[in-house]
């Protein structure tokens, strides 16, 4: 077997009921070797779990069912996993949908400047620390992807970017209004990251007196 972390790697897509994006994922991975793990559950983040609990690899890639994944997404990740094994790993955001560049170009930067990445960045972490830092949260509404990479941060897992562009859909943009939905997501992450964000800082400070 390659020692490679391609060859140890199980996929796990998170899909909603009646939900049927995910075949032209599933397509985009019909030549790769890892396991795939279609997952439904009561919620995102059960979902979620629920996938990387029947996981056989060693390594975790978390999809959503709208991205769509090319060669160089894969050949991206695997050069990221042998560098940096003990990180958590995400790629660069890109829209289906030319409106939205602006939108992609401010999650990029939100995740390189702050270190907040979220889900349809194709977060990618080793079971065993995805284990160790208890999975995504299930009692939260929304905003399981942002609270788990707040959980990495705070037990000090660091972060690593893909230098590759992860295509995501952006129907949702288009079904609920470009306007709405982004001051919506703006408000949501800026909201669940006060709580952590005073967690860490406070920690940083008493590490400078000690």
């Amino acid at each position: 077997m390659s020692d490679s972390p391609l060859a140890k790697l199980s996929i796990v897509i998170p899909v909603a009921a009646n939900e049927t994006e995910q075949q032209n994922l599933l397509a985009d991975l019909k030549g790769c070797d890892a396991e795939i793990i279609p997952s439904t559950d009561t919620s995102r983040a059960s979902s979620l779990n629920l996938g990387a609990a029947e996981a056989s690899g060693e390594w975790l890639w978390f999809l959503h069912a709208d991205s769509r994944i090319n060669p160089d997404n894969i050949r991206a990740l695997g050069q990221s996993l042998e560098q940096s094994p003990a990180a958590l790993h995400y790629f660069d955001l890109a829209f289906d949908l030319p409106f939205l560049r602006f939108n992609a170009v401010g999650a990029n930067l939100r995740s390189r400047l702050l270190g907040l990445p979220f889900g349809d960045q194709g977060l990618c972490i080793k079971k065993s620390l995805f284990e160790s830092l208890d999975g995504y949260p299930e009692d939260c509404p929304y905003g399981e992807d942002l609270l788990f990479v707040w959980q990495a941060r705070l037990a000090g897992v660091r972060l690593q970017r893909i230098p590759s562009k992860l295509l995501t859909s952006g129907r949702k943009y288009q079904q609920h209004g470009w306007l709405r939905l982004s001051l919506l997501y703006q408000w949501r992450w800026i909201k669940l990251s006060l709580a952590p964000f005073l967690k860490l800082l406070n920690r940083r400070i008493r590490g400078l007196y000690d």
